[in-house]
């Protein structure tokens, strides 16, 4: 049994006329007696009474009916979900970020991209960096909106910049230094450190060591944490301090104080990344939606 089978019955049934049944189809009448006779043969039941003048549904092919009807509208449905799920409007699609870092322009690009394709399901998966950038290279994210440190240097990744970070120094408010407007990554050669441990943030993890080499020290790490808001927390009780992206200042606490690194540009930029051979449909769509807010932004800006 198939569709064209379904089909030719559906036409007879409705017009109860097998010429009449043969002209919607666009074929010839004897194709049409042919495959609905080979139908009745497959099922093993009679679907018509027929005779030189008449031609009318047995019980079966009433029931038979019913039931042909929505196999082939569910066929037909089938087939339309295939193409949008090739086209990206069906589907889902997994995203990995950093707790804060597009908090203020996700949920607009978000809303945005529901909006024209209310059938794509959105997961939504918090991580450190390092994490972010092993599941984006697992495949188990479709896209990352993460730190830039090092994706350079990854092989099949693609990413788009959204704006850049400073990083900044970070210390508890009674701090000696606390109240000064900016401080030289020198200044903190003999400082105890507060580090996001290396497996999280390998990249940041580097880069502050090699900012501090570049003053001629490497930095006493005191404490280290597997988030970075346990980060914050232990710079917020004394214990040291910490070098971090400017962005932590969202949800940093009230009591912390951010300094900007003097004279130096150190700063990293917050992307959105993906595998370059991502085969998801419904990533570059959202990458689109990406690109049409921050011409938004660039034009209110200016």
């Amino acid at each position: 049994m198939d569709i064209r089978q379904l089909r030719y019955f559906i036409a007879v049934a409705e017009h109860l006329n097998f010429t009449e049944a043969a002209k919607r189809l666009y074929v010839a009448q004897p194709a049409v007696s042919q495959q609905i006779a080979s139908l009745e043969k497959r099922l093993g039941v009679k679907l018509f009474r027929r005779n030189k003048h008449s031609v009318e549904l047995t019980s079966a092919g009433s029931v038979f009916l019913q039931d042909a009807r929505e196999i082939v509208e569910r066929f037909a449905l089938s087939i339309e979900h295939a193409r949008q799920a090739e086209a990206g409007l069906v589907g889902t699609i997994s995203i990995g970020l950093l707790s804060v870092s597009v908090r203020d322009f996700l949920p607009s690009v978000v809303r945005a991209f529901r909006s024209k394709y209310p059938q794509v399901t959105i997961h939504f998966r918090f991580e450190n960096i390092g994490q972010l950038t092993n599941k984006l290279l697992s495949g188990e994210i479709d896209l990352a909106f993460t730190l830039s440190h090092g994706l350079h240097n990854l092989g099949g990744v693609t990413y788009k910049p959204l704006w850049t970070q400073p990083y900044s120094i970070i210390l508890p408010h009674d701090h000696p230094l606390a109240d000064q407007p900016n401080l030289s990554i020198a200044q903190l050669e003999h400082e105890p450190f507060v580090m996001l441990e290396r497996e999280e943030s390998p990249q940041g993890y580097d880069y502050v060591l090699s900012m501090c080499a570049k003053h001629g020290f490497s930095p006493r790490i005191v404490s280290q944490a597997s988030r970075t808001d346990a980060v914050l927390m232990i710079v917020d009780a004394g214990i040291g301090v910490t070098v971090l992206s400017r962005h932590l200042l969202l949800y940093a606490s009230p009591t912390l104080r951010f300094i900007d690194i003097q004279g130096e540009d150190h700063s990293v930029d917050v992307v959105a990344s993906y595998k370059t051979a991502n085969a998801n449909p419904a990533v570059p769509l959202f990458i689109q939606e990406i690109e049409t807010a921050l011409e938004r932004i660039r034009a209110n800006q200016a």
